[in-house]
């Protein structure tokens, strides 16, 4: 199972929004950011969602 199917399963949101959070994070956009700003984006995805999908991001691409 990869990294995006792994959030998505345990946030219980689509792919899709794991997909466009994770390419925001990675282009170096903060979780304030994303939340108030690309909500369009994530499909709605809150600062809370972000945070934990910012957090389960790094701890399993360490284990990587």
């Amino acid at each position: 199972m990869d990294v995006i199917q792994k959030i998505a399963g345990e946030l219980a949101v689509h792919q899709k929004q794991v997909t466009a959070a994770v390419a925001l994070l990675d282009e170096g956009a903060t979780v304030p950011f994303i939340a108030r700003y690309r909500k369009e984006v994530t499909g709605g995805l809150d600062d809370i969602q972000l945070r934990l999908l910012g957090e389960r991001l790094i701890y399993l691409r360490e284990l990587n």
